[in-house]
């Protein structure tokens, strides 16, 4: 997958594109019915599927001090729709020149003639353009006038009710990491490097993966059942485990982390990227009185974890 991230110096390798526009934040399963119909209309002109989509996300560049909201980063992400067969990211850099663009300016200067796309897909609720003034029927007009079709897509409806990047960060809070991956149409993941930590859980006799949570929506503070899929270095492969999401109260308070325990595995992970996908929560953190109650409490959540990694 090729990524594109200035609109105004393109190669023409990278343009005449189909592609689906927007944040794209977890990838769920509404923003894969987008992308499939950008993918159907590649199909049918020929051309590269494309998906376009903007860092930092719109909401951060806006509002950058307000609480972390991303429920993955830029590199999960590309990740991700690179697994989905996206031939061109167009990762455009969000700035003050973009943001400032009216929605014609956008359609006729960014979409017809920076990327030159030949479709473009979005959801019934796009907006776009300064302000927000744009809708997707505005974005249907300007197609018919600059040379681009554009394809609305209506928005997508599970059990669970609308399929949204919000009803998804409701469900982690809440600790329901099935009913956020059945939205999602994947597990929820936290992707990153690992690092140094205090080591406190080698000692107890529990070695764990660290990753930082900063930047990202945290999910219900606990512990979790987690597959965590190891994808550079040695030790490159999928492992069961349990994790431990929060501050660490019974070390005092700590910042949010991400302390993963991998069954069965010897070896360094310190600098390989892991990507841990959240399966079930098992239980809220607590602070226990003495270590020992900690360790008896973590062989049970192992144990715990081991069984439901089991089950069909």
């Amino acid at each position: 997958m090729d990524i594109i991230r200035d609109y105004q110096f393109v190669n023409e390798k990278d343009r005449g594109a189909s592609a689906a526009i927007g944040n794209f934040d977890g990838v769920h399963l509404g923003h894969q019915h987008v992308i499939d119909l950008a993918r159907s209309n590649a199909e049918r002109l020929g051309a590269p599927l494309g998906v376009v989509t903007f860092e930092p996300h719109p909401r951060q560049y806006f509002a950058p001090k307000a609480p972390p909201f991303r429920l993955m980063s830029a590199e999960a992400r590309a990740n991700r729709l690179e697994k989905l067969g996206v031939d061109k990211l167009y990762e455009l850099n969000f700035n003050a020149s973009l943001s400032a663009l009216t929605p014609e300016q956008f359609a006729r200067d960014v979409l017809a003639g920076g990327l030159g796309l030949s479709h473009v897909v979005v959801g019934e609720d796009f907006r776009f353009g300064a302000g927000r003034a744009g809708s997707a029927a505005d974005l249907a007009r300007f197609g018919a006038e600059m040379g681009f079709g554009v394809t609305i897509a209506p928005l997508l409806k599970g059990k669970l009710g609308e399929v949204s990047s919000t009803a998804i960060r409701k469900a982690l809070s809440e600790g329901r990491p099935r009913d956020a991956a059945a939205m999602l149409g994947h597990w929820h993941r936290i992707d990153g490097e690992v690092i140094r930590g205090d080591q406190r859980g080698r000692d107890l006799g529990f070695p764990t993966a660290n990753m930082s949570i900063a930047g990202l929506h945290p999910p219900r503070f606990g512990v979790y059942v987690v597959e965590a899929e190891v994808l550079t270095g040695p030790f490159a492969g999928t492992y069961g485990g349990a994790a431990s999401l929060g501050v660490r109260p019974t070390f005092g308070e700590n910042l949010p982390n991400l302390e993963s325990y991998l069954f069965d595995f010897k070896g360094d992970l310190y600098g390989a990227h892991l990507s841990v996908a959240l399966i079930e929560y098992l239980r809220p953190e607590e602070a226990f009185d003495s270590l020992d109650d900690l360790i008896a409490q973590m062989h049970a959540d192992c144990a715990r974890a081991r069984e439901i990694l089991a089950a069909p």
